[in-house]
């Protein structure tokens, strides 16, 4: 599967982006990871390839929102209230799980195996 994220950039603290992951396949579940200068990948949200589960870091939780539309074989990440410690490099990355229907999805980043470039997002004080 080709992963190609998006919707990076810019935005002053309080403000909101929306990330797109767009996949050539919707049978598989997707996750975000970021990793910060310096700091190590980590887990950001999840959803399955049925959109029915999803799952979220304590740290975006009520801030943050996953989706996708299988439609388009997009994934989107609606980001709102965003604060500087926010500020990463965002990237997608798919688990292939097999079916649309599947409600599986992994918040680790060694059980997806395809991942796409990552989009900078700043987050300015």
């Amino acid at each position: 599967v080709q992963l190609q994220a998006s919707g990076g950039g810019l935005v002053q603290a309080g403000g909101s982006l929306r990330l797109s992951c767009a996949t050539s396949s919707g049978k598989y579940a997707i996750a975000w990871f970021r990793q910060a200068p310096g700091m190590e990948r980590e887990f950001v949200a999840a959803i399955s390839a049925s959109a029915v589960h999803t799952s979220y870091a304590e740290s975006v939780k009520g801030r943050f929102t996953i989706s996708r539309d299988n439609a388009k074989n997009t994934v989107y990440l609606q980001m709102n209230s965003l604060k500087p410690s926010d500020t990463a490099v965002y990237s997608c990355a798919a688990r292939f799980v097999g079916s649309f229907r599947s409600s599986s999805y992994d918040v680790t980043p060694d059980q997806y195996d395809h991942w796409g470039q990552g989009t900078l997002v700043t987050v300015s004080s």
